[in-house]
């Protein structure tokens, strides 16, 4: 195989990796199921890193599974957010302010420093806050916040997507469909998105629509539930 896809058959959009790679879970009846959660897109060969095949890939795993089992309604990923430790980290270093009015004390408080930034940067190089579900509650809306803008609105020089992996769903049709807290709690998952991954979900009546628009004009589509994060 050129490039493979790795498929989990549940109920509902998934919402933590690691409940959905637990293998001690009791077996789900995949003919039941009503969601196909895309969690890993790999190539085979090491000389195709950099060629996108995936989005040939999704569309066609999306119809053999249809054809398969004809309860799926809904087709979406589980994704990580790579880029955004980094982007939080140089969005410091060139000086920009990215926390709202209190949100620096509150982000200092909770990690034990007495600036906002410095606990900033605290968060990705030490785990333990996310065992202390006094601190996780206090982080939870200002980093989801923050990832909500990062994923939305920030863009590369060529005006696209600056995550990477949100580049390629939106490139292939996807929209940002919902984010989680706390999804990836391993140590590599806090400390490149404090824990939180996104749901990209594939509408197939929108695929084409969503594909043109950010092609054309750098228009990410997102649910509306992602978007009132925005607001808060």
């Amino acid at each position: 195989p050129l490039i493979f896809v790795q498929v989990a058959l549940v109920n509902g959009l998934a919402s933590n990796v690691m409940a959905l790679l637990d293998e001690t879970a009791p077996e789900n009846d995949p003919a039941k199921a009503d969601t196909a959660i895309f969690y890993s897109i790999s190539n085979a060969q090491t000389g195709l890193v950099g060629i996108s095949f995936g989005g040939f890939l999704i569309k066609r795993v999306v119809d053999e599974l249809q054809s398969d089992f004809k309860g799926l309604k809904t087709f979406a990923t589980l994704s990580p957010i790579p880029g955004f430790a980094k982007w939080v980290r140089r969005s410091l270093d060139d000086g920009l302010e990215i926390l709202g009015d209190g949100d620096g004390d509150t982000v200092a408080v909770a990690m034990g420093v007495e600036d906002g930034e410095e606990g900033l940067r605290r968060i990705f190089k030490d785990p333990d806050w996310a065992s202390d579900s006094a601190v996780a509650a206090d982080l939870e809306p200002i980093l989801l916040r923050l990832c909500a803008r990062y994923l939305l609105l920030e863009k590369n020089q060529r005006g696209r997507a600056r995550d990477p992996v949100a580049h390629f769903h939106l490139t292939n049709g996807a929209q940002v469909e919902r984010l989680h807290w706390l999804a990836d709690s391993s140590a590599h998952g806090l400390a490149q998105s404090a824990g939180m991954m996104v749901n990209y979900r594939y509408n197939l009546n929108r695929i084409e629509a969503h594909h043109e628009s950010y092609a054309g004009d750098g228009k990410v589509a997102a649910a509306t539930a992602v978007s009132r994060i925005l607001k808060k």
